[in-house]
């Protein structure tokens, strides 16, 4: 009988050890905060300065990134130690609730960094983007600026060019230099044309048709004195001017005639000193030009015909 209680006695003390141990253990961590303000209140700050100082460098130097002070760890072991064999399940919930609420906390504020991350990297890159956007666009101006700056510059030569042109034109405009020149026969006593001569004459003034700036020059030399033979030359010239004006168009103002009879007219290859005198009947027609139709051909662009 003795045995059977001495069994039930030490079941009994075996049984209430972990119970012991877990109240122990939970009275040890409400102790160590009580211990340290204890132990750590007979040291008084020097000044109030150096206190509130000390202070404030303690709290940044303690808080962490969740905005709290971090977890102490337990000093005490308990009677078991740091394992407790007979633990139970809500001792174990109650010892590991603060850690996983912190880890959830770090895992939050880690989604919410990322997510601030992506969206600075998006407006960075939207950013980046309208950048690039601006500086070609900016750069196609440019490109524009420059392809109107060469045309304008290459209008401006052309226009000088032009001016230029068109001063020596008007400062040449009464000088004509002879480019070709006809000579007609006439038999003596007549005033028609021959065959041979309308042949002449087609071949002079046929290229003269929608041409500006020129004039032909028509005498007449006829044998004989006096104002008999200056009638007779003025006939011969008047027959040839009247084929050009009614064969050829040639307008009446550009042709100047005069009858110039049995007048000397300088020996080809002598000194204008020695002249001869005209036998027989003859005309003779010449070409002059001016500038005028060089400077109408020069303004005359690919895709614009010349004036008629």
């Amino acid at each position: 009988m003795k045995n059977r209680v001495l069994v039930a006695v030490f079941v009994a003390v075996v049984l209430a050890l972990p119970a012991f141990a877990q109240q122990a253990g939970s009275t040890s961590q409400d102790q160590p905060a009580a211990s340290q303000t204890t132990q750590t209140a007979p040291a008084a700050p020097a000044s109030t300065d150096q206190a509130a100082s000390s202070a404030q460098t303690t709290s940044s130097q303690t808080v962490g990134a969740t905005g709290k002070q971090p977890l102490q760890a337990e000093t005490h072991e308990g009677f078991w130690g740091k394992m407790n064999p007979f633990a139970r399940k809500k001792y174990v919930q109650r010892q590991t609730q603060p850690i996983r609420d912190r880890v959830n906390e770090l895992d939050e504020l880690t989604a919410d960094n990322t997510k601030a991350i992506k969206d600075v990297d998006t407006r960075a890159q939207q950013g980046i983007q309208l950048a690039s956007a601006k500086a070609s666009e900016a750069d196609q101006h440019a490109i524009d600026a420059g392809n109107k700056a060469q045309a304008a510059q290459q209008t401006a030569t052309q226009a000088n060019t032009r001016l230029t042109n068109v001063e020596q034109v008007v400062g040449n405009i009464d000088q004509y230099k002879a480019t070709t020149q006809t000579e007609i026969r006439f038999r003596p006593g007549q005033s028609v044309l021959s065959e041979n001569a309308k042949t002449a004459l087609d071949d002079m003034a046929t290229p003269l048709k929608n041409q500006r700036g020129y004039i032909i020059e028509v005498q007449g030399f006829s044998s004989g004195h006096g104002q008999a033979a200056i009638a007779t030359s003025q006939k011969m010239a008047d027959s040839v001017v009247r084929y050009l004006v009614l064969n050829h168009d040639v307008p009446v103002y550009r042709i100047y005639v005069v009858g110039m009879g049995n007048a000397p007219v300088p020996s080809a290859g002598t000194d204008d000193a020695k002249t001869k005198r005209t036998s027989g009947g003859r005309v003779e027609i010449s070409l002059l030009k001016n500038d005028l139709e060089q400077l109408s051909a020069s303004s005359t662009t690919p895709d614009q015909a010349p004036a008629k």
